[in-house]
């Protein structure tokens, strides 16, 4: 695994705002633990082709290396966190997009 940024990009719909929102709380110090870095969400986005995600929120960030971000993912605090997602959304996807490596 090399240093090259990669992002999470994320669709979900929130089923009970209230475990949502515990969730969210805590989110951020763990984000900021291995360097992420949130770069927006968006509860209407716009698809011009192909499928559109099930209704809900596409959420974007990113974290300086692919292995801050697995870190950041196994976090034993953020896997306990994680539990108000769970059961406050339905989760379509959490998907990790590679950067693009130097060229050169």
């Amino acid at each position: 695994m090399s240093n090259i940024p990669v992002h999470m990009v994320v669709n979900l719909a929130v089923t009970d705002a209230d475990e949502y929102r515990k969730y969210e709380k805590g989110f951020f110090p763990i984000l900021k633990k291995y360097g992420g870095e949130f770069v927006t969400f968006d509860d209407n986005p716009l698809t011009l082709e192909g499928d559109t995600p099930r209704e809900g929120r596409m959420i974007i960030f990113r974290f300086p290396s692919e292995q801050a971000a697995r870190d950041w993912y196994a976090d034993a605090d953020y896997q306990a966190l994680s539990a108000h997602r769970r059961a406050g959304t339905r989760l379509d996807f959490l998907t990790l997009v590679h950067g693009i490596p130097p060229r050169g």
